[in-house]
Order: C-alpha cells, then sequence, then structure tokens
C-alpha cells in the first residue's frame, strides 16, 4: 500500500494524506479522522527510508546509556522506558546504544545518519564525551549535569538539594548524628554526577551536625560490612541516609542484624523511586528519583531542538514522602 492508494480510498489529495500523517498543517476533524479510518483499513505503514529521505530526518533518537559497574538496571529501564514511551508520541523510534565507547561511540553514530538526535545518562562531572558533543551537528540533550555544562541541554532530577533536604529532614527529628550511604565505590571514582552532587548537597546541608558519608556496595555482605564498621565507628548514629536502590533492602537487614529498630532506634531516608520505599519494611521515608518524569522532559527538549526552538537546562525540584521509618 501507498499514500496514493490511503488518498484514493479516502476520496484527498496525496498531500492531504500527508499533512495528516505528519501533522505539520491542520486538517478538519472529520476529513483526518476519514484519512486515519483509510490507514486502518488498507493496513498502510508509512515507509521509513521515504519518509526520512523527504524529510532529511531518520526519525530515530539515541539513547546513550553505557552499561557500567555500579549502575542500578531496574532504575536505569525505568528512564530507557520513559524515553521510549515519550519518543512515539512525537513519531521518534529509539536507538539504544549500550556499549562504553566514550566519544568514540557519539562520532560513529553521528557519522552515519541513523539518527536525527542524542540523548545521554550516566553523565559524569568532567565527561569526556562532552567536548565532542559541542562540536557535533546533532542536536543533543544530556540526562545530568556535567561541571561545565555551557551551551548544553541537560535535564536531572536536583540531586544536590535532594541529598540536603534528607539532612534537613533528620535534623528536623531531632538527630544529631548522621550518616549517608551512597552509591558504590566505583561510581564516585567515574565521578558519576548525580552521586557527586548528592554527597555534595547531604555534607553541606549536615555542616552543623556530627556526620560521615561512605560508599555502598550492593550484595547484602559488603552492605552488612559497611553498616556494622559504621555503627561501630560511631556508635550515636541515629539518622541514615541510603542513596543506592539495590543496597536498600540490604541495608535494613542488616540493621536488624545489629539488633537496631527503625525507626525507634535509626531512622532511614532513601532516595530512590517510589515503589522501592513502599516495598520496603517498614515503608522508607523517600526522596523520588523521577524517572518517568525525566525521561519525558528529555525527549521534549530534544525535539524542541530538532524543531529549531529554544530549549533551556532544567533541574527538577525533589520531593520528600514521609513514611514510616523516620521519627
Amino acid at each position: 500500500m501507498t499514500i496514493a492508494d490511503v488518498a484514493r480510498h479516502a476520496g484527498v489529495a496525496v498531500s492531504t494524506v500527508s499533512y495528516v500523517l505528519s501533522g505539520k498543517r491542520a486538517i478538519s476533524a472529520t476529513t483526518r479522522q476519514r484519512v486515519l479510518e483509510s490507514v486502518r483499513a488498507l493496513g498502510y505503514h508509512p515507509n521509513a527510508g521515504a519518509r526520512a529521505l523527504a524529510s532529511k530526518r531518520a526519525n530515530v533518537i539515541a539513547l546513550v546509556l553505557p552499561l557500567r559497574a555500579g549502575m542500578n538496571l531496574p532504575v536505569l529501564m525505568q528512564f530507557a522506558t520513559s524515553v521510549v514511551a515519550t519518543a512515539r508520541q512525537f513519531d521518534h523510534d529509539v536507538l539504544l546504544m549500550t556499549a562504553d565507547e566514550g566519544p568514540e561511540g557519539l562520532q560513529r553514530v553521528a557519522a552515519s545518519a541513523l539518527v536525527d538526535g542524542l540523548l545521554l545518562m550516566d553523565v559524569e562531572v568532567r565527561d569526556p564525551r562532552v567536548p565532542l558533543l559541542r562540536e557535533l551537528g546533532e542536536p543533543s540533550v544530556l540526562i545530568g549535569f556535567p561541571a561545565d555544562a555551557e551551551g548544553l541541554t541537560c535535564v536531572d532530577l536536583d540531586f544536590a538539594r535532594a541529598g540536603a533536604l534528607c539532612a534537613e529532614h533528620l535534623a528536623a527529628g531531632g538527630h544529631r548524628e548522621i550518616a549517608l550511604l551512597g552509591a558504590p565505590r566505583v561510581v564516585y571514582e567515574r565521578g558519576t554526577g548525580f552521586a557527586e552532587r548528592t554527597l555534595a548537597g547531604f555534607t553541606a546541608a549536615a555542616k552543623d551536625l556530627k556526620s560521615v558519608a561512605v560508599p555502598c556496595e550492593e550484595t547484602y555482605d559488603e552492605v552488612a560490612e559497611t553498616v556494622k564498621i559504621l555503627f561501630d565507628q560511631h556508635p550515636g548514629l541515629t539518622g541514615l541516609v541510603v542513596h543506592n536502590e539495590a543496597a536498600v533492602g540490604h541495608v535494613l537487614a542488616a540493621l536488624r542484624e545489629l539488633g537496631r529498630s527503625v525507626p525507634e532506634d535509626v531512622s532511614v531516608v532513601a532516595i530512590c523511586p517510589d515503589d522501592v520505599a513502599e516495598r520496603a519494611s517498614p515503608a522508607l521515608t523517600s526522596v523520588l528519583i523521577p524517572a518517568e518524569d525525566v525521561g519525558h522532559q528529555a525527549v521534549r527538549l530534544l525535539m524542541a531542538k530538532l524543531d529549531g526552538l529554544p530549549a533551556d537546562s532544567m533541574l527538577l525540584e525533589p520531593r520528600l514522602t514521609i513514611r514510616e521509618s523516620t521519627r
């Protein structure tokens, strides 16, 4: 089936069918409905190659998501799912790039003309991909903020404020000795932006308290050892902030092993998706990681750039939900 077949079936001009499918010109609701009914009746699907030649667009965006040590796959997939779903609303598909190729991978996909634009995740404070992004012709959006975001479009949760919000909540509850159990050590060694900013926000907000921050791995044995050492060295500790989705359940189990009740002996706040906080026992007071919203906003910004429209960087305000794990 071709676009001409659809036009004959609907009794309209070929250009009218094109405008209905592309949305580039307003068409009356009655005519649009007639065209769409013909499309469904004939089983018509636009030819991607022909459409790309005509529009000079591939109608594909790349999501650059290098799968590295210390990354929490379920949370990453929430971001990816949101990107894919939102891209389809803009009639775009998503090319997922998971290899850790750095600037070379960006150069390769840009030179191939496979995609219209780039979305980058796992952004480092001193990300080696940033200089190339400024040189490439392809529009790009970063899910995360490098240290130098000048001339770039970025979107993320305000992780510095999230870390501060957790410390402030514990301080307001009367806690005077608190700790941050952070991401795995390798995440800090890479200089990953969200981990660095959370640590900075927590530290700044806890300046008038006794506070400590330590990396936290993901297996139960490693988490249990970290928690035991933490309380051995800081027996007066009464507040914990956990910024490691994979470790949340292990932290609570380790506290039980040490005979410390939550929230009676230790209050716990997490930075994690709501489903992780709600499944925990007790349910965790938490700052939401809004993966769906961040993914949606990233695609929206990229589509604006593709259309030559302004696309300013965004920091999403964190939201703390109080549940059963703090007092």
